[in-house]
């Protein structure tokens, strides 16, 4: 066996005590807050100091952890079915660290890592930042494996095509042309953007891809959306904000489909489905829908399989 699949993300808590390990080493990464180590550190520290008790409270909403590790493993379970390879997860915040399946690809003599990104689109700050810990770790562990990172898939056919059988099923029948279509991707700070970071073109061209599919099936809706989620600090992000849009709206039907996951998490379940659904039911919207992402969906299933096996 000379090769092995590693799937890429962030991580979610395992449980409540997690919380603080995945807020202390997400806002230690360079990528993520981009200046000198020891304002970073200040920084981090205030953000925490503010958030972790609010934060732990989501996830006891969540049952006490993120869905994303179960879900991983789901996903992880139908991939060992149709592979010839061990499949691991590889999370960069949270356990499973990177390290437990390079130790073991290193002790079983993988000369070759696959790795596929559960980010669609790239940026420095999610499939850059989980690539160099791999390449990092693979360094203290004196292993030296070929390393294949899969292309971002953000506008690849069959991507989109999972995604809107995402958006119909949500739909469940109803009649989309009653229904505002917002695209949720996740934000991200405007001056990383500005760095050069493409994450924001590869989000516009992953909903571009999306209208079109709709267009070309005549799935018609309201009206087609992008918008911007999570935003944290005072700083200037990306826009619109989400919160902004649901909070003036112009029609009172709403499906929402988070564009930048691909596995629910915090994100999806506790902020679009739960702490949004609030602003929606204060301000009487007549229907608030959240689309899941694509899990462990046979489709998607089919596309990582593709991917790997071009490779």
């Amino acid at each position: 066996m000379s090769k092995a699949l590693l799937l890429l993300n962030m991580g979610g808590p395992n449980n409540v005590e997690e919380v603080e390990l995945f807020l202390r080493n997400m806002f230690a990464d360079e990528n993520i807050l981009v200046m000198n180590p020891y304002l970073r550190k200040f920084v981090a520290t205030i953000i925490i100091n503010g958030r972790l008790d609010d934060v732990k409270e989501n996830y006891k909403l969540l049952g006490g952890k993120s869905p994303l590790p179960d879900l991983t493993a789901e996903l992880i379970k139908k991939l060992d079915a149709v592979l010839d390879m061990p499949v691991y997860a590889a999370m960069r915040y949270v356990p499973p660290f990177a390290d437990v399946a390079l130790e073991k690809c290193q002790k079983d003599g993988i000369k070759e890592l696959i790795l596929f990104p559960m980010y669609p689109q790239y940026s420095s700050t999610t499939t850059y930042s989980s690539l160099e810990d791999i390449e990092q770790r693979c360094d203290v562990l004196g292993y030296e494996p070929k390393i294949t990172l899969i292309d971002p898939y953000y506008d690849d056919y069959d991507y989109i095509e999972a995604s809107v059988e995402k958006i119909v099923e949500a739909m469940d029948g109803k009649s989309t042309q009653e229904y505002d279509l917002l695209l949720s991707a996740h934000g991200l700070p405007v001056s990383i953007i500005q760095a050069g970071d493409p994450y924001q073109n590869q989000v516009e061209g992953n909903a571009s891809a999306i209208r079109m599919y709709l267009h070309e099936r005549g799935i018609k809706f309201n009206t087609i959306k992008l918008v911007y989620q999570s935003k944290v600090g005072s700083s200037d992000w990306l826009e619109p904000n989400l919160v902004d849009v649901l909070r003036n709206p112009r029609h009172r039907k709403v499906l929402i489909f988070p564009l930048a996951f691909t596995l629910d998490n915090s994100e999806t379940i506790f902020e679009l489905d739960i702490e949004h659904r609030e602003i929606a039911d204060k301000i009487k919207y007549d229907d608030y829908i959240v689309a899941s992402c694509m899990n462990s969906s046979q489709k998607f299933v089919d596309l990582i399989v593709d991917r790997v096996s071009k490779v």
